[in-house]
């Protein structure tokens, strides 16, 4: 190859080259081009797609019947007439859409809403459930499909307690069996297999559920009701779980269950499961005021199915309210005998510690006096009373530990005065911690027994609102004991106060100001250094800034955690002025020396705390002696 055939070949190349990258497209041409292109295969796809299941899905008739192929296994029930069967006792009116062959409505008789009509727990706008099964061919998918009652009433249309639906499918049926048991909430859900093992596969043991429903609001204070309901759900281990009720959440639960529960501040729809639910997905979401709804709930779970029909999948529905003695009732109607439900658990009674004083003192005084027939008021009132008096010793207690700092406060003023100086702070704590000592008198006397009512105070905190038996109980201006009192009101929401005003809360209020009057009262008469007065005087602020807060936070709970608190509060007061009345200041003193005499004889050995103060004085004195020389 000669000189010029090399040079052509190369300005041929740079030609090429140059044409080449004159010609690229920009960086915005080439990322355009990039989404055509992306936008085209997403559509091909699409139309594919659509090809597809339009030539195997089956299709809606001119009454919105699923038309399927006649050699499907479906075909059968996928033609039908949707049939209404009601299932009813003295407790509760089920309705089952033989369409579906779910309950599309649950009314619990006996308690009544806003509008005092019985209470609508389950709705065919708001709730549904599907169940669905995997087969070899096509899913069956019950809320595609059309059940055929079996019983004879379902022609009759008259209520009863049980009812049997029959899923027609190619070689045998499906079959659900209800049965509401008398003078119950509680319903026996059975899925039966009868003759179709064949479509599925041998590995196929499990049934696919996916519950859904919207909380209704039944209760007058929207927040206060809010507050209390959420998805709750029990673990095979015995624990009792919940979602957040307060904000959306989801949560996939890894451990096994014995059931699932749509709970309401005073209603439950609880979903159980004798062979256990897993894989279960739980969703809440939170509706804002106004819109007639709490929180939206869905739950997804397996259990266990048996296609060969040897053994049925055993369900049960408990859709009544939540009464703490009702629940434990119903834990007896377990189809598995040996399994406690614990239903009672959807009753929040507080922590540990609270739930066993609800749970083992409170229920039980809370039943003894409603047993008498008393109204509610009533009822609050002699519990109040009741527990006043059974903390009286510790009270007491306090109150005269309070009392022997105030009789004993010439002695440590004496004290400040003889180590007025900063050096001497150690000194000064260590002879007041001997004259405690001697007189017998300790410092924090007053704080443990007050600390041994709290746990009470909190107990009745999260019984009161959770006690179904005040619910639409009237009681002086308040008409419903469960819910706020609003005598007063303006119709539109206010920040931090809301719509109305609790006279309730506000009674609460001033007795929780008065109380803390008098506590500053006494404090006035401690001896304390000029840090501790400091300290006080913030202290002071805080303490007349907490009834304030109270009443932004109690103004929307219940008109009867209120008024107890009011009773509580008052009962406080009149107990203090009775203590105060019959407590001798100058007796207090003589009985104080005396015991200071009786152990000057006899000493004791020092306090832990007057122990160490020594001990650190000591160390302190060896210091400044070391440091001299």
């Amino acid at each position: 190859m000669d000189k010029n055939t090399v040079t052509g070949f190369i300005l041929m190349a740079l030609v090429l080259i140059l044409f080449s990258w004159y010609s690229r497209p920009s960086e915005e041409q080439l990322k355009a081009a990039h989404e055509r292109d992306s936008i085209a295969a997403a559509q091909l796809a699409a139309k594919q797609e659509a090809k597809t299941a339009k030539a195997t899905a089956p299709s809606a008739s001119a009454d919105g019947q699923i038309a399927l192929d006649s050699t499907s296994a479906l075909f059968a029930a996928s033609q039908g007439t949707e049939q209404l069967i009601t299932l009813e006792n003295d407790l509760v009116r089920i309705t089952v859409n033989t369409h579906g062959g779910m309950i599309e409505e649950a009314v619990v008789k006996n308690y009544n809403d806003q509008q005092k009509q019985p209470v609508r727990l389950i709705t065919k706008e708001d709730a549904s459930m599907v169940l669905s099964l995997a087969a070899k061919q096509e899913n069956i998918i019950t809320s595609d499909l059309y059940f055929q009652p079996v019983d004879s009433v379902a022609v009759s249309q008259q209520p009863t307690n049980a009812l049997t639906l029959r899923l027609p499918l190619a070689t045998g049926s499906l079959d659900i069996e209800y049965t509401l048991r008398p003078d119950a909430y509680m319903v026996d859900m059975i899925v039966r297999a009868n003759g179709i093992a064949n479509l599925f596969a041998p590995s196929m043991r499990t049934l696919d559920i996916k519950w859904t429903d919207r909380a209704r609001q039944l209760e007058k204070g929207f927040d206060f009701e809010q507050r209390y309901a959420c998805i709750r759900y029990h673990r095979t281990d015995g624990k009792t779980k919940n979602l957040s009720e307060t904000a959306d959440k989801e949560k996939d639960v890894e451990e096994a269950l014995d059931w699932v529960a749509f709970k309401n501040q005073f209603f439950s729809a609880v979903l159980i499961s004798q062979q256990e639910f897993t894989g279960t997905h739980l969703n809440s979401q939170v509706y804002k005021k106004g819109q007639g709804y709490l929180k939206n709930y869905e739950a997804t779970m397996q259990t266990a199915f048996d296609p060969t029909g040897a053994q049925p999948t055993q369900l049960q529905l408990y859709l009544g309210p939540n009464d703490f003695h009702a629940l434990k009732a119903h834990n007896k109607l377990s189809l598995n005998a040996s399994k406690d439900l614990e239903l009672e658990d959807l009753v929040y009674l507080g922590w540990p510690i609270v739930r066993w004083i609800n749970r083992w003192f409170i229920i039980y005084l809370f039943d003894w006096l409603k047993g008498f027939g008393l109204h509610m008021g009533l009822v609050l009132l002699l519990l109040t009373l009741i527990v006043k008096a059974l903390v009286y010793p510790a009270t007491k207690k306090s109150y005269l530990a309070s009392a022997r700092m105030r009789v004993l406060k010439p002695k440590l003023d004496a004290l400040n005065a003889k180590y007025p100086r900063q050096e001497d702070a150690m000194k000064k704590q260590q002879e007041m911690m001997q004259l405690y000592s001697q007189y017998g008198v300790s410092p924090m006397g007053g704080c443990l027994p007050m600390l041994i009512q709290m746990p009470i105070w909190i107990a009745l905190f999260n019984f009161v609102p959770n006690a179904i038996e005040l619910r639409g109980q009237s009681f002086l201006w308040a008409d419903d004991l469960s819910a706020y009192d609003d005598v007063i009101h303006w119709g539109k929401d206010l920040w931090l106060i809301g719509d109305h005003l609790s006279i309730f809360c506000v009674l609460f209020c001033i007795m929780q100001i008065a109380n803390t009057w008098i506590s500053m009262k006494q404090q006035q008469n401690a001896v304390m250094s000029p840090e501790q007065e400091q300290s006080m005087k913030m202290m002071k602020w805080m303490m007349y800034l907490m009834p304030l807060m109270f009443f932004f936070m109690f103004n929307t709970y219940s008109s009867g955690l209120n008024y107890y608190y009011f009773l509580s509060g008052l009962t406080s007061i009149l107990i203090m002025w009775f203590l105060r009345k019959t407590t001798n200041d100058d007796k207090l003193l003589a009985q104080m020396e005396a015991y200071k005499a009786k152990n000057a004889t006899n000493p004791k050995k020092q306090s832990g705390m007057a122990a160490r103060l020594e001990a650190l004085q000591r160390m302190a004195e060896e210091q400044q002696r070391q440091q001299k020389k």
